[in-house]
């Protein structure tokens, strides 16, 4: 028996306290953060200044925010997928011989979580690249990734949309933020189970009213952070632009943001800033 235990791999030996932290993981911080994103997100379709300054508010973290992107964010997702895909690689499907919904939701809950892992590389590669090197970003910004600045968000990000013909992208992202929502939304009724938070037959069924509720609504916000991304055509574009380089201004002469040129469109020259600067009223 102690040389059986020994034998075993480090992830059998401590499946228990892995599976619970990655059931943990999911949930705070990832599940919070894509809930925060998505809200931040859709809050564009309420005005450009309403997105920008929430954007602003991220970035005014300064230094830090690195830490906070790799150490709240990055690693979680790491560190989540990766044993996501060990658990989906050994999970047993059955539905074929049970088609219970229970057994459906394992499955999806698995191929949802497949498809976000591969969205959210995705989404982060095409609107951050991953890493903030120089050399690194000269290479893949011709590609059209890390095309997102933080100080032309709105702008930004609608372009991002129409790269590579105006409908991949808009595809890819539907298909990716709602397996999010779903992988979410059923995760949490996973969690408690995995918790033992509901055990139960009578609080399993309560406790999948209120995550199919949770799901309903994230789905609706998730769609609507999506439409305002998507939406905008040219001259909804210029217009943003417009609004960027007045608030951008107008926020490094408060000292609520630095002055940091790598943050802004590459289309921002100081020649086409100081431009739209004079168009724009000075009581605006």
């Amino acid at each position: 028996m102690a040389n059986s235990t020994t034998k075993t791999s480090f992830f059998l030996r401590h499946e228990f306290a892995i599976r619970r932290f990655h059931s943990l993981i999911g949930i705070v911080p990832l599940g919070l953060y894509m809930v925060i994103h998505l809200t931040t997100n859709a809050s564009l379709l309420n005005s450009t200044e309403t997105f920008q300054r929430a954007v602003y508010m991220i970035h005014s973290a300064g230094k830090a925010l690195p830490i906070i992107e790799w150490g709240g964010i990055f690693a979680p997702l790491l560190f989540h997928g990766i044993l996501g895909i060990w658990i989906a690689k050994n999970a047993k499907l059955n539905t074929s011989q049970y088609r219970f919904t229970s057994n459906r939701r394992y499955a999806w809950q698995r191929w949802t979580g497949i498809i976000a892992l591969v969205y959210l590389f995705m989404h982060i590669w095409h609107m951050h690249g991953w890493f903030h090197f120089g050399p690194y970003l000269d290479v893949i910004r011709p590609l059209q990734m890390a095309s997102f600045r933080p100080y032309n968000a709105a702008s930004t990000l609608a372009e991002s949309m129409n790269q590579w013909g105006g409908f991949v992208w808009p595809a890819f992202y539907l298909v990716g933020i709602l397996a999010c929502v779903y992988h979410l939304a059923n995760g949490l009724w996973t969690a408690g189970i995995t918790w033992g938070l509901w055990i139960s037959p009578a609080a399993q069924a309560r406790a999948s009213k209120v995550s199919v509720v949770f799901g309903a609504v994230l789905t609706v916000i998730a769609l609507s952070a999506w439409w305002a991304a998507v939406a905008p055509g040219p001259e909804d574009v210029a217009n943003m632009r417009t609004i960027e380089d007045r608030m951008y201004k107008a926020n490094v002469e408060a000292g609520v943001i630095s002055d940091l040129p790598e943050k802004r469109s590459a289309a921002v020259t100081p020649d086409t800033a100081a431009a739209s600067e004079t168009d724009v009223p000075s009581d605006q």
